[in-house]
């Protein structure tokens, strides 16, 4: 089976959080770095979930759940951004997340309408 935009998006997006985990914890920075590796890494996951969802109400649950986690990914990113907690350059990663977002607003509603025509 082909793999979706979303999955792909998602799944490399997890690797750049998983590579800023690792140069945050090199700083001694290690509360928000577990946060954002925990809801960064679930974005994905819970999309993988939703593709294998046993009905489209399911389908519709797992991506509203990702799309939480990446808005909840989206905070701890600002905070790294705006606060004094590290100099590493968050704005790449906070274009991607902004993009996630989106992608997955999108997806959800299109779920939504779909499913109260039938």
């Amino acid at each position: 089976m082909k793999e979706s935009i979303v999955q792909g998006k998602s799944f490399q997006f997890s690797l750049k959080i998983i590579s800023l985990y690792k140069k945050l914890q090199q700083e001694k920075e290690f509360i928000i770095s577990k946060q954002l590796l925990r809801s960064g890494t679930s974005i994905g996951a819970n999309i993988e979930e939703a593709l294998a969802g046993q009905s489209k109400r399911d389908f519709i649950s797992k991506m509203s759940i990702s799309s939480k986690e990446a808005r909840e990914t989206k905070y701890w990113l600002r905070l790294l951004k705006e606060s004094d907690l590290t100099n590493i350059d968050v704005t790449d990663i906070l274009s991607d997340i902004h993009e996630l977002i989106r992608l997955l607003t999108a997806i959800v509603k299109t779920s939504q309408q779909s499913l109260t025509k039938n």
